[in-house]
């Protein structure tokens, strides 16, 4: 048998479906970006406090590694935990509200470690179908049986509840921003029903951390529903600028992951420089909430431009403004477009978003000035016109 795999990535070519990596050659402040000797404004980052730059968390990262080291040179139950990393999490857990917290090395491991530690045989996991790829590999592994519900779909999550509320362990689990249309799970819907059924409920919040609520916790803490959910999943990675995730709830639910989360025992632990820019990018989102507020508004009134225009940015609601394309070959097209005028935004395609629904996804950050962003929604709305994406509007 051969080693070919020519076949399948020209299968992939012919479907507009290959993946090549993006380099860029330099990050500038503003939210640019330097690629091939020209600037962009770039429109696909998830920096969307404009943090990865913010000077005081790399003076925090150089500290911690000043004083630490460069790595942590173990995994956190051999002599991988420092001192800094229980700071961290103690610290996180005061965020959340929670008792204790767990960080993780990246957000995908955190949701595969969290479901398929607690999760088996005999278990039942519901899912809303557009949650992050991360939480349907943890489900995968779990061997407990899953279900995806329609998204946002209460009715058919509610006649799953009633089906399987006699199982040992019943898990309903949702991003709280939908990473690829940018609408928001009905989480006071989802608190009712896990407490009329007796389920868990698991939040992923990767894109709700540092932007929603009073002090930057989530979509939970904006809804004054932390203390309804069982377990808290979420990113240092985008707003908060640097790498990693937490997982934060009761002590049983840490203690039970210190002791069954693969992800967490089998990796080497995160180094001293990263959980110093976690510190500071913590201190920095609960003591500032202009960024975020400022992020908002300029992300409603970009949605309402494209909109008002006749595009279609499906239900969002956040920082992530999709446009719907619909067919690939459209969608790579529509990025090239904007990106012979300076704009980088990435096509999203199957797998990510099912057949027939690739779009442009826009990703907003509190670093991008208030007449680039009107300047680029001009220019989106220009580039879908000649497309013909814009659907007719009435006056």
């Amino acid at each position: 048998m051969g080693f070919d795999l020519q076949p399948e990535l020209e299968a992939l070519e012919a479907q507009h479906l290959r993946r090549r990596l993006q380099v860029i050659d330099q990050v500038l402040p503003g939210g640019k970006v330097i690629v091939g000797g020209r600037e962009f404004l770039n429109l696909s980052s998830n920096d969307y406090l404009g943090l990865a730059l913010d000077p005081r968390l790399i003076a925090a990262a150089q500290a911690a590694a000043g004083r630490w080291g460069a790595g942590s040179t173990a995994s956190r139950l051999i002599t991988g935990t420092l001192a800094l990393h229980q700071q961290v999490e103690t610290e996180v857990a005061d965020f959340k509200g929670t008792d204790r917290a767990i960080i993780f090395n990246t957000g995908y491991m955190a949701n595969v470690g969290v479901i398929s530690a607690l999760m088996g045989k005999g278990d039942v996991i519901l899912s809303d179908r557009l949650n992050h790829a991360s939480i349907i590999d943890g489900m995968r592994l779990s061997e407990a049986g899953f279900y995806r519900y329609p998204h946002r779909d209460l009715n058919r999550l509610e006649d799953l509840l009633k089906k399987y509320c006699a199982v040992r362990r019943l898990l309903i689990v949702t991003d709280s921003v939908f990473s690829v249309d940018g609408d928001l799970a009905p989480l006071a819907d989802l608190v009712r029903l896990k407490e009329r059924y007796g389920a868990w409920l698991m939040i992923d919040e990767a894109h709700a951390t540092g932007v929603l609520g009073a002090t930057g916790a989530g979509l939970a803490e904006a809804l004054g529903l932390s203390a309804g959910i069982e377990i808290h999943m979420g990113t240092f990675s985008k707003a908060l600028g640097s790498f990693g995730a937490y997982v934060a709830g009761s002590a049983p639910l840490i203690d039970m992951l210190h002791n069954r989360a693969r992800a967490f025992i089998y990796s080497t632990a995160l180094p001293p420089p990263v959980l110093g820019a976690m510190q500071a990018a913590l201190a920095i989102v609960r003591q500032e909430p202009e960024p975020r507020d400022y992020l908002l508004e300029q992300a409603t009134l970009f949605r309402q431009r494209l909109q008002a225009a006749g595009l279609d940015t499906l239900e969002s609601e956040t920082q992530i403004i999709p446009v719907l394309v619909g067919d690939n070959r459209r969608s790579l097209e529509f990025a090239a477009r904007l990106r012979q005028i300076g704009l980088m935004a990435v096509a999203i395609r199957p797998p990510t978003v099912a057949a027939g629904s690739a779009r442009l996804r826009f990703s907003l950050s509190a670093a991008h000035q208030p007449a680039d962003l009107a300047r680029a929604a001009e220019q989106i709305i220009a580039a879908g016109r000649e497309m013909g994406l814009n659907k007719r509007t009435c006056s």
